[in-house]
């Protein structure tokens, strides 16, 4: 399919991935994140990148990249999402990252793609209510003459094997759009699992780093940490810990029960977070092997292909994993973009 995309606050390149596993064009990606855009060039090499924030990027510093737009073109705006994570407790009406949307509308208004797309989380919405960020983005595809639609949906409703819950927008200039409806869950095809997409990879030690795939490493744990997740079962936490091992904080409180947890084999992850390497900030625990997710294991769970290299430190490639859009659930959102006829 002939269509350009330009990938705003690209990350590490998940929109982009879901959008070339359709056939579409990856032409530009600009991000404020120097590891993110090093991801991005090693498995994109033919896209122009721009590392710089966005605030200080002219909207006629893409021209030479557009060229003389001889395809649509597809604008995409995954904004850092902390602002409005149910996750950040110390939002301000001041935090400069809730605006970067309209940074992005800057764009669209001076290009004024036929096609957009947004993801974020959605908490996006209910922040709207104060800060009127989305709401003034709508009006503004409203003026611009697009047509859209925008929903919360669940990442694992379209094959995705995680709890993910995102806000997601598309627009066109050239067509009515429409959200996909779920393809998986419920009478339809069965949610994907971690067997599905995690199984096949090779085993590894608590602290062991795969000799042909440097991105399949385990993060050590801690003596105590390893007593921990080998007193806990496929799908299990704290509760099955004996006393000696139960952190004080948690004696007698029930809440952040993932916290420490193995994950099981035939359901979806939990959503991934930044630190989804990190047996100790959530149910990041292997389902059997006594060690955390592996970075490969995580991005796989995000649904990167096994080819997809990441650059950084370890922790700066847990964070490039845990913001990224799901590339299978972009390929699927996107798809509600285009008339059958393109």
């Amino acid at each position: 399919m002939n269509v350009d995309v330009f990938d705003f606050f690209s990350g590490c390149g998940g929109t982009s991935c879901g959008f070339r596993d359709i056939g579409l064009n990856i032409k530009m990606a600009i991000d404020i994140d120097y590891d993110a855009i090093q991801t991005f060039k090693q498995n994109f090499p033919d896209a122009n990148t721009i590392q710089k924030d966005i605030r200080e990027v002219k909207t006629d510093d893409i021209s030479h990249i557009v060229g003389k737009r001889e395809n649509p073109l597809l604008f995409c705006g995954c904004a850092p999402c902390q602002p409005f994570s149910k996750q950040n407790r110390q939002r301000t009406s001041s935090d400069t990252r809730s605006t970067l949307l309209d940074e992005f509308g800057r764009f669209v208004e001076a290009w004024l793609p036929e096609y957009v797309f947004v993801e974020n989380v959605p908490g996006i919405q209910r922040r709207a209510a104060n800060s009127k960020t989305f709401k003034n983005f709508l009006g503004l595809l409203d003026r611009l003459g697009y047509n859209h639609d925008s929903k919360v949906v669940e990442a694992q409703w379209f094959g995705v094997p995680q709890r993910r819950a995102r806000l997601v927008l598309i627009a066109s200039k050239k067509n009515k759009v429409s959200i996909p409806a779920p393809s998986h869950g419920a009478s339809k095809i069965p949610y994907s699992t971690l067997r599905d997409w995690i199984f096949e990879l090779p085993p590894l030690l608590n602290g062991q780093v795969n000799e042909r795939d440097p991105d399949h490493f385990a993060l050590k744990l801690s003596d105590l940490n390893l007593q921990r997740i080998q007193n806990t079962p496929e799908g299990g936490g704290r509760e099955h810990w004996p006393e000696e091992l139960i952190l004080e904080c948690h004696k007698g409180y029930k809440g952040h029960s993932d916290v420490y947890g193995r994950l099981s084999w035939d359901k979806p992850a939990v959503g991934l977070t930044t630190r989804c390497i990190s047996y100790s900030n959530g149910r990041f625990g292997h389902p059997v092997q006594d060690r955390a997710l592996s970075l490969r294991e995580a991005a796989r769970l995000q649904t990167f292909p096994r080819s997809f290299t990441f650059f950084g430190s370890k922790n700066s490639k847990a964070r490039q994993v845990g913001n990224a859009v799901p590339p299978l659930m972009a390929a699927a959102i996107s798809v509600g973009l285009f008339s059958p006829n393109e």
